[in-house]
């Protein structure tokens, strides 16, 4: 029997069921509430149904098993663990929390992958409420990732996410030099099957077809290395997947390290292999009204070590234009 706390007032019981218990599937889910299996305050409930503060909530005892079990993976958390997650926090209020990811670790889990970000957010949990996920970043991009500390909270920046009131700026290491220096790159893309020696991969590629969507890129050269490399600073006016990153490789100057869209091209004498990808900076609306807040995330690991290596500045006066 759990009692509805304020956190997850107002919030549909289906919804409930998968922030709480991810291990049960909707169609079971379905099924023990026809059955009365799943109950609240002692009355039969439809899975859409609106949770408010005080209500109990019967949970079949399998569930409680398996949320047994969920907590015991919470208690193996490490003290490293949580010693890690903290370390990566770099602003908190009472609604917004940020982190700066580093690069390789994944933001959330799949099958093959373990450890992950959203699996140690309990680590940062306050109130037995823990930060939620309001957007990703790839395994291999490392910087600012923003967390809801609250459910509504979390559910306005998600919004704001969706409604592309959040201006992001990225910042690459790229091979060669673009002329223009700065400009807007157009070009749709669309999620194919890709031919890889005997595989077959899904990646984005541009397109013109009925199946390509719209994809914008404001892009500018902050700094250059003797033609060989740039530094080059990203706005996405869309969020497309994998957007700068083909879209860097098809104006033929692809992101260092990223070998999935730059092939050898992407190779660069002296640096890191891995991918030089960050989110330096957000603006967005800020969930307790007033100013909009901007954040900011240092390098870090192997894309610091190149900035030193070709003394690029780590805070450069970057100015876009007004978004059209």
């Amino acid at each position: 029997m759990i009692e509805v706390k304020d956190a997850d007032s107002d919030m549909r019981l289906d919804r409930w069921f998968r922030q709480h218990y991810p291990q049960i599937r909707h169609g079971e889910l379905e099924k023990m509430l026809r059955k009365g299996n799943i109950r609240v305050d002692g009355a039969k409930v439809k899975s859409n149904y609106r949770l408010a503060v005080g209500e109990t909530i019967r949970v079949p005892p399998v569930a409680n098993e398996e949320e047994k079990s969920d907590k015991n993976v919470q208690q193996r958390l490490s003290a490293d663990d949580r010693a890690f997650m903290e370390s990566l926090v770099i602003y908190r209020d009472k609604h917004v929390m940020a982190l700066n990811k580093p690069f390789g670790i994944a933001v959330q889990g799949g099958p093959k992958t373990r450890r992950h970000l959203d699996g140690m957010l309990d680590a940062l949990a306050e109130n037995d409420e823990r930060p939620r996920l309001v957007h990703r970043l790839d395994r291999d991009t490392g910087g600012l990732l923003i967390l809801g500390r609250t459910r509504k909270a979390a559910a306005f920046l998600s919004e704001a996410f969706q409604r592309h009131q959040v201006q992001k700026e990225y910042w690459a290491l790229c091979v060669g030099m673009p002329h223009p220096m700065q400009g807007t790159i157009d070009l749709p893309v669309a999620k194919k099957m890709i031919r890889v020696g005997e595989d077959e991969q899904e990646r984005m590629v541009a397109a013109d077809g009925e199946e390509a969507r719209k994809a914008f890129t404001d892009y500018q050269v902050v700094e250059e290395a003797g033609g060989k490399a740039c530094f080059m600073a990203l706005r996405p006016l869309t969020g497309r997947t994998h957007q700068l990153r083909v879209h860097c490789a098809a104006m033929g100057h692809p992101i260092v390290g990223d070998g999935k869209y730059g092939g050898v091209r992407a190779k660069l004498e002296g640096v890191s292999a891995k991918m030089h990808l960050a989110c330096r900076a957000m603006t967005f609306p800020n969930p307790a009204g007033g100013r909009p807040l901007n954040l900011q995330a240092e390098l870090t690991g192997h894309m610091a070590t190149s900035w030193k290596f070709f003394n690029f500045s780590k805070s450069p006066e970057i100015i876009w234009p007004e978004v059209r």
